[in-house]
């Protein structure tokens, strides 16, 4: 049973919800190191494709199902389709969310941690060897462990809080400010001697880079930075009155996260090349070039403060949603508490994250399929568990969800024309199904 105040209070208040569920990690710190490693503009024009015809009928449907239910994840399908095995997609969301909690938080431990450094003058030093820091830090047992269990704690006081009070209140001061900070830092990245180079990288496209793999990439880019896949959009849509357009919330939220994805790549490639770093640098470039754009700028220090704590906010606002899914689908029948189930869930999701905590200190020389328990982690989640739950999620809205329902809320409230219905049906019926399971196919050496 649903809590009073589990209700948003206006659109404005969904759309930046359901932004800051989008515009955290995928879009902040995973976008460019992933771009980086797939060859640059091919990736990103790849990504943006995937995202319009892909990413963004998929949120329409994860929309459509949660208003139209009612219901948090799991007790959606169960609405939607009783006494079916519908239930378990989510269920699947709920298993996928607590899996990228355990390595997503491990990452926010890494924000919370340089945040604090750069409060109190540690990060921009004289002379200072920025990846040598980061891989300190990474390669403190104690201090990634730290990191791990104080945003644990931050998500758990937020969510015990409820939807209302906390998420949403929050949202809609500091995503503006994130937005500004974004701009100050793209800016200060254009002016360096070198930059182009690094425009031209993420913005002139090769194909001759892009593989299977970097299509399978792209495409799970394209539902991680969206949040979809999971039910996370079920769950949030649920608390959505009916006098708010789905499709039109849809693509602000779209919008704002190509924008940020772009402002992203422009905030680090150009230094990437200006500094003569890598574009290939993996999970730390973020961490290992924000650094050095701030020292060159006056104030750097107080910049980097100001620009960590609003991406640690970002970073929150994403696992607010991951938690929110797994906290509501406990609490749906009435019978717990949620800032009991709350607690718990942080508890067990912070156990399991010790080993992706450990995956660059004690537990470096352990390897799953030759990769650490933090990539392993990313790789089953991102590239094989995101676009399967997006696939079920599709042949459930189109083939067994009631179709008089899915229409009246893609029209209600909206300017939507019947061409447009008609063109997300088409793409949810034919587009997405078949690319999930074409680039799957091209991975396995198929095809």
């Amino acid at each position: 049973m649903k809590e009073k105040n589990e209700q948003w209070t206006s659109k404005l208040g969904f759309i930046l919800a359901s932004a800051g569920a989008a515009i955290g990690l995928g879009a902040i710190w995973k976008f460019p190191y992933v771009t980086g490693m797939s060859g640059g503009g091919a990736f990103f024009l790849i990504f943006v494709v995937f995202t319009l015809l892909i990413g963004m009928p998929m949120l329409i449907s994860e929309f459509i199902i949660g208003r139209g239910s009612g219901a948090e994840a799991i007790s959606a399908y169960k609405k939607l389709a009783p006494d079916s095995f519908w239930v378990w997609v989510g269920r699947l969301g709920v298993l996928g969310c607590f899996l990228l909690l355990t390595f997503y938080s491990v990452v926010g431990g890494w924000i919370l941690i340089y945040t604090a450094r750069s409060v109190i003058g540690q990060v921009i030093e004289e002379g200072a060897n920025y990846p040598e820091m980061f891989g300190a830090v990474i390669g403190s047992p104690g201090m990634t462990l730290l990191g791990l269990l104080l945003f644990s704690l931050i998500n758990i006081l937020v969510i015990a809080m409820g939807v209302q009070n906390g998420i949403e209140k929050a949202n809609k001061y500091m995503m503006p400010l994130l937005f500004i900070f974004f701009i100050i830092l793209v800016i200060r990245a254009l002016t360096l001697d070198g930059a182009m180079e690094g425009v031209k990288f993420f913005l002139a496209p090769d194909f001759s880079k892009i593989t299977g793999e970097s299509l399978l990439f792209a495409l799970g880019q394209s539902f991680f930075s969206l949040a979809v896949g999971f039910s996370c959009m079920v769950t949030y849509s649920s608390y959505l009155k009916k006098d708010v357009s789905l499709t039109s919330s849809a693509g602000s939220v779209v919008g704002m996260n190509i924008f940020v994805s772009l402002l992203a790549g422009l905030a680090i490639f150009p230094v990437v090349f200006a500094f003569g770093y890598e574009p290939a640098e993996g999970p730390g470039l973020l961490f290992i070039v924000l650094p050095s754009v701030f020292a060159e700028m006056p104030f750097g220090e107080l910049f980097l403060s100001l620009f960590l704590i609003l991406f640690l906010f970002a970073t929150l606002t994403s696992s607010f949603s991951l938690y929110e899914i797994i906290v509501a689908a406990f609490t749906s029948n009435g019978k717990r508490t949620r800032k009991s189930v709350t607690w718990m869930a942080g508890l067990i999701i912070t156990i399991a994250g010790i080993p992706a905590a450990l995956s660059s200190s004690s537990l470096a020389d352990f390897t799953i399929f030759g990769k650490s328990v933090f990539d392993a982690t990313d790789y089953l989640v991102s590239n094989i568990m995101l676009p399967f739950g997006s696939l079920l999620i599709a042949l459930f809205i189109i083939h067994r969800m009631d179709r008089n329902l899915v229409k009246e809320e893609f029209h209600l409230n909206g300017t939507a024309s019947p061409g447009l219905y008609s063109s997300w049906r088409l793409l949810m019926t034919w587009v997405v199904p078949i690319t999930i399971v074409l680039v799957f196919l091209n991975m396995l050496g198929l095809i």
